[in-house]
């Protein structure tokens, strides 16, 4: 196994949320190779988890497990990653191309690959 595998989530506010829907993300990023995909989020699990955060939209671009702009200010952008980075399956599409994964002020997670 890759090292990344056994990365550890410094804060896994939103690990659990993101394990839930990992099964659909990966079917999503599998389909992105026809065009953009587009997943409905519900913001009750969201506040849920983090009742005080102000902003749960983010933006982020990943390659070869990592993200490729600066998610630091959103914990939502990198819980998602480290918890694609438990696939196998996530991490083989992420080898194989860019992917951008935004989550926009509805609640609505857009996944679409990068060239």
């Amino acid at each position: 196994m890759e090292p990344r595998f056994f990365s550890s989530m410094v804060n896994p506010v939103y690990a659990s949320l993101w394990n839930k829907y990992r099964p659909a993300i990966i079917q999503l990023m599998l389909a992105s190779e026809e065009g953009a995909q587009q997943y409905r989020l519900f913001d009750h699990e969201f506040k849920a988890l983090a009742p005080k955060e102000k902003k749960y939209s983010f933006e982020l671009h990943a390659y070869q497990g990592k993200s490729v702009n600066n998610v630091k200010p959103s914990i939502a952008a990198r819980n998602l990653l480290d918890t694609l980075n438990t696939s196998r399956k996530a991490c083989e599409l992420m080898n194989e191309g860019r992917f951008a994964f935004k989550l926009d002020k509805e609640f609505i997670l857009h996944i679409s690959r990068i060239n």
